[in-house]
């Protein structure tokens, strides 16, 4: 009863928990995130430090908490830039993400990230690559995305596909570049039962359900993680948050198993067993990364007449917009840059901090030649295109049903940005091919009939200009 008292009597939308007894007195106040390992994007990081400021504090303050507690390693992950799915991008924009989510990750958190999320786990081994060169030690994934291990030193494989991997260890990968790579699988069972299974409704019965992970008949030291999205604490189930903050204290109250991060456990319980992972797989597509490119028939369900079909057009369209943009960029920046690329690459320092003094360290170190203030504008448009070209590829754009959906009409926002963005520079009718490739992409909804018309309805009555900028 009492344990139904705290679920149904405690709540916090934000980074404290509370907890009350059975009298609906408040026992304490907890911040969840300075004893979880977690990953906010900088999407949400940005939004929550203009926004929600006391929050946003709150967060930072977690991940120093989690160091003092943890042998210096800190609770939070930096995670690839803008949630892209890594594998259907091209190597050069793989590496930007990386880059630019842990320059975020060091401006907010003030240290260098030990781990990465990866967007929906999707992983391929030029991803773990590029983690491995920029310094990343390890990465989480789903169990079934491990093909086969064997001990650090042996000769002899084992087949663990299907999801057989043994989750309560660290493994090591090593990769053709002679890079190695930590990965942590976690537990699949616990982690649907958390999302789908309603586990969160009784904080002891979620309590038990992880402590029955552990086994005797292992002989190391056990590492019992879940993965699961942030939104199942308190969006999806109500009170979820301080389900979490019971079952943290029950368990390190009653010295039940000691808490730890990915980082803490990898210095202490270094890998001795190696792992190979299957391409091109993610967590939540059974088809591999189906989802965000094709009607595999992953959808988030309630209109079984509705067909993906526009998911391909949709991503043909803006691989067409993104290599034309590629093109435009790289023969324009030239003649202001010394390397188009890596000044990109650099360019998350100027969308951290855009003060004049900064931009003017960046062109310092960047820049042909001293350029005066309209070649700086537009190279500073140049670079924006780049970093729209890289927004457009958000994962939810094709994640749900619905071409018209919310998700869908960002993505194509950020399309049409950079399109009026290359426009202003020199017009060259790439809204058009673009929307005829849109057009290919057929809507569910009769009215809304396909991308293109979609785009024209409510993305281009959107677009702001100077003019409109003026009338406001």
């Amino acid at each position: 009863d009492w344990n139904e008292k705290v679920n149904a009597e405690c709540y916090a939308p934000n980074s404290a928990a509370r907890i009350l007894d059975g009298e609906r007195r408040i026992m304490d106040i907890v911040s969840n995130y300075s004893r979880i390992s977690f990953n906010i994007g900088p999407t949400l990081l940005s939004w929550m430090e203009a926004y929600a400021p006391d929050i946003y504090r709150a967060i930072l303050d977690a991940d120093r908490q989690g160091m003092e507690w943890r042998s210096g390693h800190g609770n939070a992950i930096a995670q690839v830039y803008n949630h892209i799915i890594m594998p259907l991008a091209n190597t050069r924009d793989k590496r930007t993400q990386v880059m630019w989510g842990i320059r975020d990750f060091e401006h907010r958190f003030k240290r260098i990230p030990e781990g990465m999320w990866l967007s929906e786990t999707a992983v391929d081994v030029e991803t773990l690559e590029i983690l491995a060169e920029q310094g990343v030690k390890f990465t989480i994934l789903a169990q079934h995305q491990a093909s086969r291990v064997k001990k650090i030193d042996t000769e002899m494989w084992e087949d663990v596909g299907g999801g057989r991997i043994d989750p309560t260890r660290a493994y090591l990968c090593r990769l053709p570049s002679g890079h190695n790579i930590n990965i942590f699988f976690y537990d699949g069972p616990i982690s649907r039962a958390v999302a789908f299974e309603k586990l969160l409704n009784k904080g002891e019965e979620f309590a038990n359900r992880l402590l029955n992970g552990f086994s005797d008949q292992r002989q190391w030291q056990q590492l019992l993680n879940i993965a699961t999205d942030g939104e199942s604490y308190g969006h999806h189930h109500r009170y979820g948050d301080m389900a979490l903050a019971f079952v943290l204290n029950h368990i390190e109250y009653n010295k039940l198993a000691k808490l730890t991060n990915y980082g803490e456990y990898l210095e202490k319980h270094p890998p001795t067993y190696e792992v190979e992972i299957i391409e091109n797989t993610s967590w939540s597509c059974i088809h591999g990364i189906e989802r965000w490119k094709t009607n595999c028939g992953c959808n988030s369900g309630g209109r079984p007449e509705w067909n993906q079909e526009w998911r391909t057009p949709m991503r043909d369209a803006l691989d067409w917009l993104r290599d034309q943009l590629a093109i435009k960029y790289e023969d324009k920046a030239k003649e202001y840059l010394k390397n188009p690329w890596e000044a990109r690459d650099e360019y998350i320092g100027i969308i951290l901090n855009r003060s004049e003094e900064n931009i003017d360290r960046f062109f310092g170190r960047h820049a042909l030649r001293n350029l005066n203030q309209d070649e700086k504008v537009l190279a500073l448009k140049l670079l924006e295109i780049q970093r729209h070209a890289m927004l457009m590829y958000t994962s939810c754009g094709w994640f749900f049903d619905e071409i018209s959906g919310l998700e869908t009409v960002q993505v194509m926002q950020y399309a049409s940005r950079a399109i009026q963005l290359s426009d202003d520079l020199s017009p060259n009718g790439l809204e058009k091919g673009f929307l005829e490739k849109l057009a290919r992409a057929k809507s569910n909804i009769p009215e809304y009939k396909d991308g293109a018309y979609i785009y024209e309805k409510f993305v281009q009555l959107g677009m702001i200009d100077l003019k409109k900028v003026g009338v406001h």
